[in-house]
């Protein structure tokens, strides 16, 4: 039996927590086709007979030039310390070999064994376009493995696992079998809020936007819904306007889509209401960060 911790590291965007759901067969992590999604540690166990991998996913590693992004690029790298193994997920473009060549010079820094996935093989028209992209994560550094796969589909996750899987630890589980996650309900359904928003709404809006919960309540009849309120923060009155959108009908849309994902996870009918409030530059000060659970 092997157990331990494994950080999942990269540029933004490159399909890591899509690789984690996909691995858990749950949607633990938020994603989009934007950048910078994941803002927080996520930790997802995963369990098959003889071995439990605890993956803490990470928020990208990139140029940080607000409060937010600093504090997201500085709890990546805090994961990084206490896991047994990394694994560093690479997209096989031109665009990614640039950034995964920035995050490689980053990890040069740690002790921790390594395994290296280049992403999204499935956008590639060919196997033998992806030998020119293997040859250059090789010479990076010496990865105990670099394996194609597509976190999309799956392919080559089961790969990953058995590479892992020889870097953990010889160890009793660490979680009980029936854990998934060590997150809350609470943090959870404000996750499916978010990505509401950064899928729904474009420019500036996204990476200016926080989601709190004001209320979870649980019924003491099963027949009655569990009621969530939540408020959407954002930076100014203009994005406010965004939000709520014409008449109300963004706010509408983002509150059906994420309730639907509400009660997918909670196995139970949800009334939602959502808020929206202005903080401004609440993403660049210290201050705004704390208040609002970063």
């Amino acid at each position: 039996m092997r157990a331990g911790f494994i950080a999942i590291v990269g540029a933004p965007n490159v399909g890591k927590s899509t690789f984690l759901n996909e691995v858990l067969g749950f949607k633990l992590a938020i994603t989009s086709d934007k950048p910078q999604t994941t803002r927080h540690r996520l930790l997802g166990v995963y369990n098959e007979p003889g071995l439990q991998a605890i993956f803490l996913d990470t928020p990208g590693l990139h140029q940080a030039r607000r409060a937010l992004n600093q504090r997201m690029v500085d709890t990546a790298l805090a994961a990084l310390q206490d896991v047994d193994a990394v694994l560093f997920m690479v997209e096989a473009s031109h665009k990614g070999m640039t950034q995964g060549e920035e995050v490689a010079r980053i990890l040069e820094g740690t002790d921790k064994p390594a395994v290296l996935a280049l992403n999204k093989i499935d956008l590639l028209p060919d196997k033998a376009a992806l030998l020119p992209y293997l040859d250059k994560v090789a010479s990076w550094a010496s990865w105990t493995a670099y394996v194609p796969i597509s976190a999309l589909t799956g392919d080559g996750a089961t790969l990953v696992l058995k590479e892992l899987k020889a870097l953990l630890p010889e160890s009793n589980p660490l979680f009980p079998e029936d854990v998934i996650t060590d997150l809350s309900e609470r943090f959870l359904v404000s996750e499916l809020i978010r990505e509401k928003v950064f899928r729904l709404t474009g420019q500036e809006v996204p990476y200016s936007s926080a989601v709190t919960i004001d209320q979870f309540l649980e019924p003491g009849d099963e027949s009655r819904p569990i009621a969530i309120s939540a408020t959407i923060h954002v930076e100014r009155d203009s994005q406010k306007g965004i939000i709520i959108g014409k008449r109300g009908a963004m706010i509408k849309r983002i509150g059906t889509e994420a309730r639907q994902d509400m009660e997918t996870l909670l196995g139970h009918p949800v009334f939602l209401e959502l808020f929206v409030r202005v903080e401004p530059k609440w993403s660049r000060s210290q201050k705004g960060l704390t208040k609002l659970g970063y």
